[in-house]
């Protein structure tokens, strides 16, 4: 069956659906995406992608922020790419319609977008771009942007979260969980650690989502090209972008593996990533950042194995699911990461000690 998207969203942007074939593209759970490819000589490329209002309550605040920061590179970075959402007709960079919220952006040619890391230099490529992006944000005011998904970081929330639905859990279902309950509570010192640390982070653009799939990597050399869904780009702190690199790139297998003796951290893969971070970011993080990079991995491995475990308790309500306890197998397996990078905490510690060291030696030769 032939894809055909509404005339109307169409022609805010001068397109129509007998000009253009529609493809339905992307991994990601929350926004539908697709490629529009005109028929005409060149066959140009744009994505078209819809809004998820389930998780984005407020597109405008969205588009709003997105704005903001292309008008922001545009003027101090102008060759730096961010591929930002096109206007429409009307002057607007999103078209309402039938409650539902569309964006046409453009597509960048000889690009890929890799679901899962085969490769130390894929980290390497990954990391750096996400870097650049905040390096070249470093001066713009973080505070003039909205919250796009209120408290999605926040490891305060989602503690609290978990304690609420352990309070409200069948008991059934907090039999079955009981060890990861346990498990959950034995960690809370990094909630602590999170608390007194918090306040002595500065306040910085972060993009909050930073999976393989979301930087674009040349084609054939999968060297970095740029970033992209930049939805939840919105005040953070900076262990919120590499923390969930962390989470994402040091095993070789995702949430979903129920073999837990699979999840373990790929080291060459770790350096790779602190390596192309700090390499743009090295000079920009202060000392208290430095000293929380370790700690921003189990930040984030933590509150997913919270959210997950959550979840559960509440009877899956969130996160899609194939069988009925696939979010307790998904804690079980953040818990089976998290505790790997405390069981290599040294020899990971060491490997930041050396990418830092790179980074200052690089400052001064080019000073």
């Amino acid at each position: 069956m032939e894809l055909t998207v509404d005339e109307s969203i169409l022609a805010s942007y001068g397109l129509n659906n007998q000009h253009i074939e529609i493809q339905q593209i992307g991994s990601g759970h929350i926004n539908r995406t697709y490629l529009l490819t005109q028929k005409t000589v060149g066959k140009k490329k744009y994505v078209l992608q819809e809004i998820n209002t389930n998780v984005f309550a407020n597109p405008q605040a969205v588009a709003e922020n997105i704005k903001q920061i292309a008008n922001f590179l545009t003027k101090k970075f102008p060759d730096y790419l961010f591929p930002a959402p096109l206007a429409n007709r009307n002057g607007a960079t999103m078209v309402a319609h039938q409650g539902e919220y569309w964006r046409l952006s453009p597509f960048v040619d000889q690009t890929i977008a890799l679901d899962t890391l085969t490769a130390p230099q894929q980290a390497y490529e990954a990391a750096k771009q996400f870097g650049k992006l905040s390096r070249l944000l470093d001066n713009f005011d973080s505070s003039t942007l909205h919250e796009t998904i209120t408290g999605f970081h926040n490891l305060d929330l989602r503690f609290e979260q978990f304690q609420t639905a352990l309070a409200h859990s069948s008991t059934t279902l907090r039999e079955q969980a009981a060890q990861e309950i346990e498990t959950a509570i034995g960690f809370k010192s990094i909630l602590t650690e999170y608390q007194n640390l918090k306040n002595d982070l500065p306040n910085r653009v972060m993009h909050h989502d930073t999976k393989i799939n979301n930087v674009l990597l040349a084609q054939h050399t999968y060297e970095g090209v740029c970033v992209i869904d930049l939805d939840t780009l919105m005040p953070g702190k900076f262990i919120s972008d590499l923390g969930d690199m962390m989470r994402t790139y040091l095993c070789e297998f995702s949430e979903n593996e129920t073999d837990l003796s699979k999840i373990t951290i790929r080291m060459d893969y770790f350096a790779a990533m602190i390596d192309g971070y700090l390499s743009e970011m090295g000079n920009i993080l202060t000392e208290t950042e430095k000293k929380a990079i370790l700690f921003s991995g189990k930040y984030i491995i933590y509150m997913q194995a919270l959210r997950f475990l959550a979840d559960f308790l509440n009877g899956s309500i969130y996160y899609p699911t194939n069988y009925a306890t696939q979010n307790l197998d998904r804690t079980k397996n953040q818990f089976k990461l998290l505790m790997e990078l405390v069981k290599n905490e040294d020899k990971l510690q060491q490997l930041i000690v050396n990418c830092l060291a790179k980074t200052t030696a690089t400052s001064i030769h080019r000073s």
